[in-house]
């Protein structure tokens, strides 16, 4: 293909009839994080976003640390979807970052069968909110660190000690605009959450 010639969007796939479980997966952390772009990366339909363009009025309510160059934010959630097989869909729900819309997040924590979360290394104390409230509500989790291209100065344990993670959580790297490292993050949260789901059988 010529470079910069136009491609035909890939068509997306229709819900079956047979589908008929639902399984929710809510992706958190701090703004500006990254959540978007996971559930965008990932997701087989063109995902619902709430996304509207920052204005002057975010001026000292939304601020950006680490020297991002962010110029839309998240005022609701992000949604996307993927079939498993012919009767399991997977729902992700990326949460707002923003400390004003965290009173969203213990609703969207509902029914949720793990999380998600995402964390910037350059501003790893945003994600200390999200953390608290996944264990709050028991929620299992992983933690992805996202990597940027110029990202790459704390290793997983580094970062494990500075979120004062315990070992069982698992921690990965991934690249959110990377559809099979987002892929990767949560295939982790699966095998995390069937880890976890073999030791209880085993309990009884």
């Amino acid at each position: 293909m010529v470079s910069g010639a136009y491609e035909a969007p890939t068509r997306r796939p229709p819900l079956t009839d047979t589908a008929d479980t639902g399984l929710k997966i809510v992706v958190v952390g701090g703004f500006g994080v990254g959540k978007t772009t996971l559930v965008r990366s990932v997701s087989e339909i063109r995902p619902l976003n709430t996304e509207e363009v920052m204005t002057q009025a975010g001026v000292g309510v939304d601020e950006m640390r680490g020297g991002t160059s962010k110029t839309t934010t998240t005022v609701a959630f992000d949604f996307g979807r993927i079939s498993l097989n012919e009767s399991l869909v997977l729902y992700l729900f990326g949460a707002p970052g923003q400390e004003r819309f965290w009173f969203l997040w213990d609703r969207l924590f509902s029914g949720t069968l793990g999380a998600v979360v995402l964390v910037d290394t350059r501003r790893m104390d945003d994600s200390w909110y999200a953390i608290d409230r996944l264990e709050h509500h028991g929620t299992p989790f992983v933690v992805a660190v996202n990597r940027f291209d110029d990202e790459a100065a704390y290793s997983l344990d580094e970062i494990r000690q500075a979120l004062a993670l315990p070992g069982h959580v698992p921690m990965v790297d991934c690249d959110a605009r990377v559809r099979q490292s987002s892929k990767d993050v949560l295939i982790t949260l699966v095998d995390h959450l069937r880890t976890m789901a073999l030791a209880r059988e085993a309990t009884l």
